[in-house]
């Protein structure tokens, strides 16, 4: 919250306050019970990230290769029927493939989580790609950190953030994550603090 107060010779400046939403019950919770709160909260962003993408995946691969193919406009009726149909097989796989290597970070210890789900979940460009590549369309012009940071995406697909795939509602999830891993570790430093 900002509050501004009038000083004698007029507005003063901004000033932060900080909001405890919890109460005041941060500097009474032990390390062991806000380790054991932040470890509840990343299960269930955890599982609720893992089944959002896994519902939103399939879904995405079909609407993005059907964008690319409409911007394109030269592929002939029967290599689209083709490519929207491989465009489905394509999301599925790629559903399968990260929510196989989501499950492999989320169950990790937090200490020992190296990327984020959001790291994860933008490899789902992959399947797409090939699809697009063996229907002949050529790749798009991307600005140049696209272009460092994702070099074979070669038709800007690449997720921004978990909403993009189609639910509005993964997005926060990732702050969520976030939050519940930083209580995690924080809570262990502080046990761990002479």
């Amino acid at each position: 919250m900002v509050r501004s107060e009038r000083g004698p010779s007029g507005p003063a400046e901004p000033r932060a306050e900080v909001v405890n939403d919890r109460e005041g019950t941060e500097d009474k919770e032990s390390p062991e019970d806000a380790e054991a709160r932040g470890l509840a909260m990343l299960a269930d962003a955890s599982a609720a990230i893992r089944t959002g993408v896994a519902r939103e995946v399939p879904g995405w691969a079909v609407r993005e290769v059907t964008r690319i193919l409409d911007a394109w406009g030269r592929a002939d009726p029967p290599t689209r029927a083709h490519a929207l149909n491989d465009a489905e097989a394509a999301g599925r796989a790629a559903a399968t493939r990260v929510d196989a290597e989501l499950e492999a970070l989320l169950t990790a210890d937090p200490a020992d989580q190296r990327s984020t789900p959001l790291e994860v979940a933008r490899s789902v460009y992959r399947e797409p790609t090939e699809v697009l590549h063996a229907a002949g369309v050529p790749s798009i012009v991307r600005d140049e950190f696209d272009e460092r940071a994702w070099p074979d995406d070669d038709y800007g697909l690449v997720p921004r953030t978990l909403g993009d795939l189609g639910d509005d509602d993964l997005a926060p999830l990732l702050l969520v994550w976030g939050t519940a891993k930083a209580t995690v570790l924080r809570a262990r430093a502080a046990r761990n603090t002479p």
